[in-house]
């Protein structure tokens, strides 16, 4: 298979002719190679833009691509696949993100795709081939092998006539208006990605630690993290998770009780990360955490635990006969979110809301069951009194037919 023909674009002419020629274009298709193994942001190593009939490779090693804001704060519609990481690639580029936006692995999901590789989407819909990649590539190197010039301008080769394929199916099933508010959302997300004060989160067994030990992981973690934006390094290099952890339980509060920590090494011991240390410890002691989340959350937590294993087979099997990838119907957090009460709860509005969330309301209020048929399958039946509507006729046995966090 040939490549597809491209320009390389390396200089501020070049880029300038580029951008004039896609500043005029309702829609274009754009993709990013980044390395971010050894550093905390990402490394920009090419951005590839492809609009009817031209493929261009923008080099940002070689010229300044501030001006590219000016494609991204125009009127086309940018195409992209699995777009989230690309977007902070291009707000540290250029500090913009498109207007408007349509990312193919979205779009495919109400379509019943399960989060699709750009190959197997491309291979499936268009019926072309997409180059493999080796994972391992270094995009960084000068000059680029014609494999990777290959692999990079395939990237965007297809994205327009994917775009095309997706959208006329959306609107065939009458999604297309889904479709384009998760691509919204999926754009106005924070490119920087987890709060530093909300890290520890991600920690393993952080929910488990103790009122006083939340706090000192919490503070000790927004150090690291913090860190690690300023000396540009990823976070697991300025501090190791099990370092985190085990500071938090020991809370040590003196430099030389430092060493006795496991995952503390000696360059955590003194000087400044010494004092950044001692610091975050002292400010995680003094506010301990009384629990993980919102106080909606915590309750949900004791009283109904439940429901959140039982409505996600519900709503698995809702996605399923429905087509839609699950990710993108609801989330475990979106299920918290709504069970909690949250007024908010993405699963209680728009198609979400009709589709599963006074469903998960009817349920928990003790107005609905659930029931198994011997098919395999489980069905939402109303309850009159305490019995499924439905039950003895169907032949399926219900599995919930009062409130799910009634005690009795």
């Amino acid at each position: 298979m040939s490549a597809p023909a491209y320009r390389w674009v390396a200089d501020d002419r070049s880029l300038g002719e580029v951008l004039a020629a896609v500043a005029d274009e309702p829609r274009y298709a754009l993709d990013t190679e980044f390395h971010r193994e050894r550093t905390y942001w990402p490394r920009p190593a090419l951005v590839q833009l492809a609009w009817p009939g031209a493929i261009a490779l923008l080099d940002p090693l070689a010229v300044d691509l501030g001006p590219l804001a000016e494609v991204l704060r125009g009127p086309g519609l940018a195409v992209l696949h699995a777009a989230q990481q690309d977007l902070e690639v291009l707000d540290r580029l250029c500090s913009a993100v498109p207007t408007r936006l349509f990312d193919t692995q979205i779009g495919a999901g109400f379509l019943g795709w399960s989060s699709p590789s750009l190959a197997n989407l491309v291979a499936g819909m268009v019926g072309a081939q997409v180059p493999k990649s080796d994972r391992l590539t270094d995009w960084l190197a000068r000059p680029l092998t014609d494999d990777q010039l290959r692999y990079a301008a395939s990237d965007v080769e297809h994205l327009l006539e994917l775009h095309d394929r997706i959208e006329g199916e959306l609107a065939a099933r009458g999604r297309s208006a889904w479709a384009a508010d998760e691509c919204e959302r999926l754009r106005c997300r924070p490119t920087e990605g987890t709060p530093p004060d909300e890290a520890w989160l991600k920690l393993k067994d952080a929910r488990s630690l103790k009122p006083r030990a939340r706090g000192v992981a919490r503070a000790v973690a927004a150090w690291r993290d913090r860190r690690a934006m300023a000396i540009d390094q990823p976070a697991r290099f300025v501090l190791a998770d099990l370092a985190v952890v085990a500071l938090a339980q020991r809370a040590p509060t003196r430099a030389e009780d430092l060493r006795a920590v496991r995952g503390v090494e000696d360059r955590h011991t003194r000087g400044e990360v010494a004092k950044g240390l001692l610091a975050a410890i002292a400010d995680g002691l003094e506010h301990p955490i009384e629990s993980t989340g919102s106080s909606g959350e915590t309750e949900l937590e004791r009283s109904l635990r439940p429901a959140v294993t039982l409505v996600s087979a519900w709503v698995a099997q809702v996605a399923r006969a429905e087509e839609i990838d699950t990710a993108l119907l609801a989330t475990r957090a979106d299920l918290v979110e709504l069970l909690a009460g949250s007024p908010d709860a993405r699963l209680g509005q728009g198609w979400r809301g009709a589709l599963v969330g006074e469903g998960i309301r009817a349920l928990v209020a003790g107005e609905s069951a659930l029931a198994f048929s011997g098919r395999g399958r489980l069905r939402l039946l109303p309850v009159v009194g305490d019995a499924a509507v439905g039950h003895a006729a169907g032949g399926d046995a219900a599995v919930a037919a009062a409130p799910v966090n009634d005690p009795g």
